[in-house]
């Protein structure tokens, strides 16, 4: 265990017991607990000390023994109805990853773009992208690295060695994957766990609904917006590679569609169950006003597709299901509980009158409405290079909220541009798995992607500002 987990095992349960036993009161008796217990859970997220996970059962301990709140109330929050929605699509990436579904996806989406450098980089950018919208960054990114692998090794083999041009082709196509992933997962509801923290924490503390097809009005359009930026700077700003040639790049790609072979029917069954529920997500309110005892939710349509695929047999002669309760050994069952956690927490911020206090500061201060979105936005931004973006989500969210309701604007405009700040830390290796995984490959140094990433930082900032300001109040 390295210096700074051993500190940080020591120091969260250290300034927790010097926090609660304060002889003066910060806010009060209950309010100093959920400070002190948010403290204790953010120094163990920063240094990793336990599990983040982990760390997310905190609350379900503390809550109750310092009676903030019952068990029963504090464990509702680790089963939220927004905790089985991703649960649905987790499951659902387990059926694409299984049968082998994302990497068709993704071959075939690179094929189609071309095979010219720069086109062959905005194929695994789409690539990428499209998977992130549906599976995990850190998924999406393992798939695609060693196929972009492949393409660089002919570079690195032909008859001129590999030149500044091949190298800039190699950083540009290793930092778009990364990017990408990064970028993809803003699209959807449940394609980054940030997205699905706040809209867990809207509807448990403010009963306000942000509906799949809602989220991806907003959500799609920036991340197209974003990818594009991300090709340009690496393409034509930081790593351009001129006039490069390669015709072989195609016959990688049809290579590694042939090993695939032709498209099974496992693969057209969950591709079938896939299509009907975004099919749902999309016109889940339109089907609920022709139907209106139907009652659809997000969530109700995301578990009857992982009800669907363990219980529609494939082959009922020989009781073959397309997943099996063993598959869900690799579903990440760890960041259900971080949600369960953070929502804890926010809760616990609320009852307490946390939230309430940080709204009535803001109110009797005269800090420009503008100038503190912009801030709020810069510091979820970099912070999350430096740590979990879903714990940073889990800890800032209901303070924004706060914050937003003392500057007297909608939470809405203020949360959704420093939710989306957290999925676009592109600057350093440790701050994303994506990030962490391209780096792996050799091909790219420290200061190689700090220097793209920081250009795309500012570039992300400045958009979510503009968000906020003429974007979000249009369409809330």
């Amino acid at each position: 265990m390295g210096l700074s987990k051993k500190l940080g095992l020591l120091l969260g349960p250290l300034l927790f017991l010097a926090l609660i036993n304060l002889p003066i009161e910060l806010v009060s008796k209950n309010g100093d607990a959920v400070i002190a217990i948010a403290l204790w859970m953010v120094i163990w997220w920063i240094t990793e000390a336990v599990s983040i996970s982990v760390t997310a059962l905190l609350p379900l301990l503390l809550f109750p023994i310092l009676k903030i709140m019952p068990m029963g109330d504090v464990g509702a929050n680790y089963g939220s109805p927004i905790v089985f929605l991703f649960f649905g699509g987790f499951v659902m990436a387990l059926a694409l990853e299984k049968v082998n579904l994302h990497k068709r996806i993704a071959l075939t989406i690179i094929k189609i773009t071309g095979t010219t450098p720069n086109k062959v980089i905005l194929g695994f950018m789409i690539a990428t992208a499209t998977l992130s919208m549906w599976i995990s960054n850190t998924a999406s990114t393992v798939v695609m690295l060693p196929i972009a692998m492949s393409v660089i090794q002919l570079l690195i083999d032909d008859a001129d060695g590999f030149t500044k041009k091949d190298r800039n082709f190699a950083l540009s196509v290793v930092l778009g994957i990364a990017f990408s992933a990064n970028a993809g997962g803003i699209a959807t509801v449940i394609g980054t766990p940030p997205n699905s923290v706040l809209i867990g924490f809207l509807e448990n503390e403010y009963n306000t609904e942000i509906s799949f097809l809602r989220w991806m009005v907003i959500g799609l359009p920036f991340s197209i917006i974003i990818i594009s930026l991300c090709y340009w700077v690496l393409v034509k700003l930081m790593f351009p590679n001129g006039n490069l040639k390669f015709d072989a790049s195609k016959d990688i790609i049809t290579a590694e569609l042939k090993k695939l072979g032709t498209i099974s029917g496992k693969e057209k069954m969950v591709l079938a169950i896939f299509g009907i529920t975004v099919f749902l997500w999309i016109f889940r309110t339109v089907i609920n006003s022709i139907f209106p005892s139907l009652g659809l939710s997000d969530t109700m349509i995301s578990i009857f597709a992982a009800i669907s695929l363990f219980a529609i047999p494939f082959n009922p002669a020989k009781g073959d299901f397309i997943l099996e309760w063993k598959d869900t050994s690799k579903l990440a069952w760890g960041i259900l509980i971080l949600f369960g956690g953070g929502l804890a927490l926010a809760k616990g911020m609320s009852v307490t009158g946390i939230v309430d206090l940080v709204a009535e500061s803001i109110a009797q201060s005269e800090i420009s409405v503008l100038l503190t979105a912009a801030l709020l936005i810069f510091l979820m931004l970099f912070m999350t290079e430096l740590m979990s973006n879903v714990a940073l989500v889990a800890v800032l969210v209901p303070v924004v909220a706060g914050i937003a309701i003392g500057l007297d604007i909608p939470i809405i405009h203020l949360l959704i541009p420093v939710t989306m700040a957290s999925s676009c830390a592109f600057m350093l290796p440790m701050a994303t798995p994506p990030n962490a995984i391209v780096f792996a490959s050799g091909y790219i140094k420290v200061h190689e992607m700090a220097r793209a990433g920081i250009v795309l930082n500012i570039i992300s900032v400045f958009l979510l500002v503009l968000m906020f300001q003429f974007i979000l109040p249009l369409l809330f």
